[in-house]
């Protein structure tokens, strides 16, 4: 992360159980680069950002925090957007394990 970036959010991953995300627990440690990719045909919510371990959909970005990153994304800003895992607990409840940071570069060259 750069030292100019800055806080966006922090949140739980959303629909990790229905995801990749039980498969790549124990490679995701805090620190871990994720890729977001926004997913405006999702038939539930067009503001959908789906994150990424490698090439494995592990979850989303939960409803209420997605729609300024999808914004973003659409718009071919996306490389501002750097998004990491903060905490791994395989210990708790699936919905509670991977905890995400969501962050803005503030060095991005546009």
């Amino acid at each position: 992360m750069s030292e100019r970036s800055r806080y966006m959010a922090d949140f739980n991953l959303a629909g990790m159980r229905y995801w990749d995300g039980a498969l790549v627990l124990s490679e995701l440690k805090p620190g871990v680069e994720l890729q977001l990719v926004a997913e405006p045909d999702n038939p539930v919510d067009a503001d959908a950002v789906a994150i990424y371990y490698s090439d494995k959909k592990i979850g989303y970005v939960p409803q209420a925090l997605n729609e300024l990153p999808a914004q973003l994304i659409h718009f071919g800003h996306g490389d501002i957007l750097e998004c990491r895992v903060l905490k791994v607990a395989p210990e708790e409840d699936i919905w509670n394990q991977v905890h995400i940071g969501l962050y803005m570069k503030g060095d991005a060259k546009r």
